[in-house]
């Protein structure tokens, strides 16, 4: 599967030896079979990628509360509101 945004084939690479429950691993196998990723490392990669952007995404909203305190509640329900929730 090429041109996949949560994988850059251009990126460098190295190898690594990782452990996963077996059936962990037969439903990253069943993704790739079916061809929603192109390989097993292209998939755990792409999954480690998504955890680290939650990871910062986390940290910037941490930050931002420090800065400046909890949002109210009118701004959360704006945010509802403007994000269909």
């Amino acid at each position: 599967m090429q041109g996949s945004p949560w994988y850059d084939e251009s990126m460098s690479k190295e190898k690594i030896a990782i452990t996963l429950e077996a059936a962990t691993l037969a439903q990253v196998r069943a993704q790739v079979r079916s061809r929603r990723a192109p390989s097993v490392s292209a998939y755990i990669s792409g999954a480690v990628s998504a955890q680290l952007e939650s990871d910062a995404i986390a940290r910037l909203v941490e930050d931002l509360r420090r800065e400046h305190g909890r949002p109210s509640v009118e701004a959360r329900k704006w945010a509802r509101a403007v994000l269909g929730q």
